[in-house]
């Protein structure tokens, strides 16, 4: 089944100077600057997929090049993706009620796909 409501929820790039390039998207596209969650440190991977090795592996999605969208029936798209055989890599955001799938779109293209927060 196709999901039903989607919304972008965001898109993660890599930088090699984050300040620099949120001015870049605040000067020229008027982005407001939001509250980033507190993921601990970590080193951006290297790789065409943001992969240690140049492998198209879900695993490493989360830290690397995507984009994300939320879906509101998550279970039934995680399924519909499970029937395709689709290789995924699931996850929770700690502390929130938030479930996270992340795969590859037939280009290669990192997707990540959350769950509607409850309560929101």
């Amino acid at each position: 089944m196709a999901a039903k409501v989607v919304s972008l929820s965001h898109i993660s790039r890599e930088s090699s100077d984050i300040k620099r390039l949120a001015k870049f998207y605040q000067e020229i596209f008027g982005f407001e600057e939001i509250e980033s969650p507190n993921f601990g440190e970590f080193k951006l991977p290297e790789g065409p997929w943001s992969a240690t090795s140049p492998v198209a592996d879900p695993k490493h999605l989360p830290r690397g090049h995507h984009i994300c969208l939320s879906v509101s029936n998550f279970e039934s798209f995680l399924q519909t993706l499970k029937d395709k055989g689709i290789e995924t890599f699931e996850r929770s955001v700690p502390g929130r009620n938030i479930k996270q799938v992340f795969f590859f779109d037939p280009d290669g293209n990192g997707l990540e796909v959350a769950s509607v927060e409850e309560g929101s």
